[in-house]
């Protein structure tokens, strides 16, 4: 599996690459870079460069790629459990389709659920600026005659899915890579965003805020939420001590839809998140109610990345809600 991160590793051999990377798990504070990894099996990982992984992505078999930024609280085995159950759910319902790659930024797991919050937090806006840094590695790589002459360009189509306080690493690394690298504006490099129950304001997509960028670099937004995420819920509490007071945009969707720009669409999940992940409804978009089968909501967005409309059928369509297949053999 590919991977790439700003956890910085144990033994840091930069500027040669680390053929035996090893997280460093007691440190939570983000490297100024980024490595580009593979994970060989449990606990063993190789870091190979970005030419390598770029190459290795550009040659793969797949047709696209789907960046996976993972949420608050998540050590690097449980990124990669979650990210082989995503892959395996793509796999089934078309091979050679899509391939996950998760991006690990750093999260804490040992002072209590609201110190990891707060510090995880922290972790995000600094993780902001090394994968900023990726971004612009990235646009001059796809741009390299060298790598990608004009006979053989890169065709990969790029989506990416934030999860959580994954939104907020998202939201901040395109602020960082708009304000130090791309002020002309930033380009449309994926295809498709999703943004599932995302911890940030709700006002995070109305023009003018911050996280309006998402919109520029998309050619879809989709967010999908849920009104009983009790993760959430906590979230807004918490965040009181920030002076944000506003509901989470994962736990309402987009405060006002008209305020969006109109390439933000909104799924409301109440019907299925706590079914698919009991009892806290917050990790609802990989499998349904049974592990390895896919649940609508993934169901949506492997439909969204396939035919690269979020509402085939109506184009003019801005929201809907995700339910249960009416049988009783419901996934």
């Amino acid at each position: 599996m590919l991977f790439i991160t700003s956890r910085q590793p144990t033994n840091n051999t930069e500027p040669e690459l680390n053929t035996n990377f090893v997280f460093d798990l007691e440190n939570n504070s983000s490297s100024r870079g980024f490595f580009c990894c593979r994970r060989i099996k449990k606990d063993v990982h190789e870091e190979i460069g970005s030419k390598q992984m770029l190459s290795a992505i550009k040659e793969s078999k797949y047709r696209q790629v789907l960046i996976y930024i993972h949420g608050f609280s998540n050590l690097p085995e449980h990124v990669f459990e979650n990210t082989q159950e995503f892959q395996s759910l793509c796999n089934k319902e078309k091979n050679g389709e899509v391939l996950v790659i998760p991006i690990i930024w750093p999260c804490d797991n040992d002072l209590g659920l609201v110190k990891d919050y707060w510090d995880d937090q922290k972790s995000a806006d600094q993780s902001a600026f090394a994968f900023a840094r990726m971004f612009q590695k990235f646009m001059a790589w796809r741009s390299s005659a060298d790598s990608n002459p004009e006979d053989d360009p890169c065709l990969k189509r790029i989506n990416v899915l934030a999860h959580s306080m994954g939104n907020r690493v998202l939201r901040e690394t395109l602020s960082n890579w708009h304000k130090y690298d791309q002020p002309n504006g930033l380009p449309l490099l994926f295809r498709n965003t999703f943004l599932v129950a995302a911890d940030i304001l709700n006002e995070s997509l109305h023009k003018g805020e911050p996280g309006e960028l998402i919109s520029h670099v998309s050619r879809n937004v989709v967010v999908y939420y849920a009104s009983d995420d009790l993760a959430l819920r906590a979230s807004k509490v918490g965040n009181v001590k920030n002076a944000e007071a506003s509901r989470r945009l994962g736990h309402s969707g987009p405060e006002d839809m008209d305020l969006t720009p109109k390439n933000v669409y909104a799924i409301d999940c109440d019907e299925v998140n706590t079914i698919y992940d009991p009892p806290k409804g917050h990790s609802y978009f990989r499998s349904g109610k049974t592990k390895g089968t896919p649940g609508v909501v993934f169901d949506h967005i492997f439909d969204t990345m396939l035919t690269g409309r979020v509402f085939p059928s109506d184009e003019f369509r801005k929201s809907s809600i995700l339910a249960l297949p009416k049988s009783r053999k419901s996934p």
